[in-house]
């Protein structure tokens, strides 16, 4: 019995993809379909890393062809394809990197680092390549959640190579000064350094970098918004009534600037004591969330006060690799997943796309 190729289409046409419920063809996602005697092969192409999903999709797809008449085996092939999307206007791409996204909050103390280390782990976790840039010049702390000792190397007196530490590429003001030493600058001083740092990294080839933004809204952090070529910004805050008043600050100074926010994180939503099991809202509870409908901005996840995520960031190995299977991480790389989505469904970049006109006089 032959298969009808029609047929074949009609059932990858119907499947949703669970991560965006949405079907794969609408983003141009099924191709090279082909049909070899009974089996049918089949390409899956997702446009954001999911490398922990990609057994659930295949299992999906193939139980789906199996329901076509005359089709008796599969080969589903799943995969993913990042590409550049759309920045502020005025604003250039930086060679090598696809995607920026800024990691940021209105004050101090919420866990922007922390979260902002472990989204960059649970995205190259999820299959990307990934970097990470310590844009808190003032207080880096990004050397001792990855672990990470030593200077970048300079090739040619000019530009540096990044450092890595579990898979993903580094760099920090941190790798370039005694750890002791405070840095004693003003504001134009800070902002010209921490473009150096972005501009002359050697990044190699990376789909995503994470910038973990200094707390606040004053210069520094405007500047960079208006100068570095951001995809979008992630929101972190506690549902504390106070941090929220700072992060909705930091929202729409992001706004401002014509970058899209993809989503907010809420930090130390709920602790649980290890004791007894009893869970308390320390700082509040639905702050993310009510900040989320007001701004019409999506909440990527919820975490606890935990513990272990201080420990592990302190030992320079931050929860996303030291218990990758815990339900922490497994929240971090859900995170991930949104960010990388929101991403996927926005504009993408076409300057590539023409070529460079140099006119010259003859």
């Amino acid at each position: 019995m032959s298969i009808d190729r029609a047929l074949v289409d009609a059932a990858l046409a119907a499947l949703a993809d669970p991560n965006t419920g949405r079907p794969y063809t609408t983003a141009k996602g099924v191709r090279n379909v082909a049909i070899d005697g009974e089996t049918v092969d089949v390409e899956i192409v997702l446009g954001y890393p999911a490398k922990s999903q990609y057994e659930a999709i295949r299992a999906q797809v193939a139980a789906a062809l199996a329901a076509v008449p005359g089709v008796q085996a599969s080969r589903v092939t799943v995969r993913h394809e990042v590409t550049a999307h759309t920045v502020q206007r005025g604003v250039k791409l930086l060679p090598n990197v696809k995607n920026i996204v800024a990691v940021a909050s209105g004050k101090g103390g919420v866990g922007k680092s922390t979260t902002a280390v472990n989204l960059a782990l649970a995205l190259a976790a999820e299959g990307a390549s990934v970097g990470v840039l310590d844009a808190d010049i003032y207080g880096p702390s990004l050397p001792m959640m990855l672990g990470i000792e030593g200077r970048p190397e300079s090739p040619d007196g000019q530009s540096m190579n990044p450092l890595e530490g579990h898979g993903v590429q580094a760099n920090s003001i941190g790798f370039l000064v005694d750890q002791d030493n405070p840095m004693v600058w003003r504001g134009p001083m800070a902002t010209s350094a921490l473009e150096q740092l972005l501009r002359q990294t050697n990044w190699r080839e990376l789909d995503y970098l994470v910038v973990d933004m200094p707390p606040g809204t004053g210069d520094i952090q405007l500047t960079l918004s208006q100068r570095v070529p951001v995809t979008g910004a992630v929101i972190v805050t506690t549902p504390q009534d106070i941090a929220l008043l700072d992060a909705k600050k930091g929202l729409k100074m992001f706004e401002k600037v014509g970058i899209p926010i993809l989503g907010i994180v809420e930090n130390m939503a709920v602790h649980v004591c290890t004791n007894c099991g009893h869970a308390e809202h320390i700082f509040g509870a639905g702050g993310g969330e009510r900040m989320g409908k007001e701004y019409g901005v999506e909440v990527l996840g919820s975490l606890p006060l935990d513990i272990s995520i201080r420990q592990q960031a302190d030992s320079g190995a931050p929860t996303v690799v030291a218990a990758p299977d815990s339900p922490v991480a497994q929240t971090y790389k859900a995170i991930a997943r949104r960010v990388a989505i929101q991403i996927a469904e926005r504009s993408r970049d076409m300057s590539s796309k023409f070529p460079t006109i140099v006119v010259q006089n003859t």
